[in-house]
């Protein structure tokens, strides 16, 4: 979230990615900076997925990212 954060503030645009398990922390972490950064959710676990298995998962994730690095929406997706 502060990467993300510190990376808006320098004009350069950003997008977090995390396991669908920190959707709720996210949430919270965005309020505490008052800050909505763009985020794309991916199914959790992540620790004990195999390399073709995350491929996969940022395959599915890729779209969902660059269009919200194409817009200037700072809006949740999942």
């Amino acid at each position: 979230m502060h990467d993300i954060a510190d990376l808006e503030s320098r004009q350069i645009p950003g997008v977090g990615v995390a396991s669908s398990e920190f959707v709720d922390a996210a949430t919270a972490q965005s309020k505490a900076l008052g800050f909505d950064p763009a985020m794309v959710f991916v199914p959790h676990p992540i620790q004990n997925r195999t390399d073709a298995e995350m491929r996969v998962l940022a395959d599915q994730a890729l779209d969902a990212i660059l269009c919200l690095l194409r817009t200037d929406e700072g809006s949740t997706q999942n």
